[in-house]
């Protein structure tokens, strides 16, 4: 077995996706960074490696077996193991993995980039490990790829999480089958084709007012995400946590 020490981790939790598991550049002054003082070292092939990055589903019982109890934290001078948690890597890129004595690969953290060298120097001249996960599958809903990396491809880490909201309200407003809302919001964002719009179908109209907010960002992003989220206790608390973030960095 292969390890590491002394990994410095920034923990996102839940995150079914890996681009919402920011690299070390955007990790910030608010966020916990925590001090592992040893992990192993899983050098895995491209399809387990995409599973577990990109997805919470269980991870196979031979890999966990393997870690079980090799990883340590310190705490007061203690070194105390943890169940399953380790570092693993297809060559190019490597991530953080704590399941939290769960199946699942419930914690996720980037490397800062000294020690990601470190990961990919030690795994030269090795083979990567080819277990198949057993739930692994291709296919996701449509709500999911709203969500799929292409949409979020160059963005910040600020502009990804106000994109996510976004795309969240989008659904929602999906989910509501309200045509009168639907054509409000689509004259929101292109008020120039007001009458036009007023004849629009729902299916056509929420597929269109979809892929404008999936394209890129810009100032007209923003705007109308705050526009939507006015008066969704539940959204405008996701952009105010933003917003928060940014002001204590300043």
């Amino acid at each position: 077995m292969m390890y590491v020490h002394d990994i410095w981790v920034n923990w996102f939790e839940g995150e079914s996706i890996g681009y919402n598991v920011c690299a070390f550049h955007e990790w910030k002054k608010t966020d916990s960074i925590e001090l592992m003082d040893q992990v192993p070292v899983i050098y895995a092939n491209e399809q387990l490696f995409h599973y577990i990055e990109n997805d919470l589903k269980d991870l196979p019982d031979e890999l966990l077996q393997a870690v079980y109890k090799r990883a340590y934290i310190k705490k007061q001078h203690k070194r105390i193991p943890i169940d399953y948690a380790f570092v693993v890597t297809n060559g190019k890129e490597a991530l953080v993995v704590d399941t939290a004595s769960y199946k699942i690969p419930l914690r996720k953290s980037r490397l800062i980039p000294r020690q990601e060298r470190l990961v990919l120097d030690l795994i030269k001249k090795r083979q990567p490990i080819s277990v198949v996960p057993k739930c692994a599958t291709k296919k996701r809903n449509e709500r999911v790829q709203l969500m799929e990396a292409q949409a979020f491809i160059g963005l910040t880490r600020k502009e990804r999480q106000l994109k996510h909201v976004l795309l969240l309200m989008v659904d929602q407003l999906e989910q509501s089958a309200r045509l009168d809302e639907l054509r409000y919001w689509i004259t929101e964002w292109e008020p120039n084709r007001y009458k036009e719009i007023q004849n629009v179908q729902f299916k056509n109209g929420i597929s269109w007012l979809t892929s404008q907010v999936k394209a890129g960002w810009s100032k007209k992003h923003e705007e109308f995400c705050r526009k939507m989220a006015k008066g969704q206790p539940f959204f405008e608390r996701l952009i105010d946590m933003e917003e928060i973030k940014k002001n204590v960095l300043k």
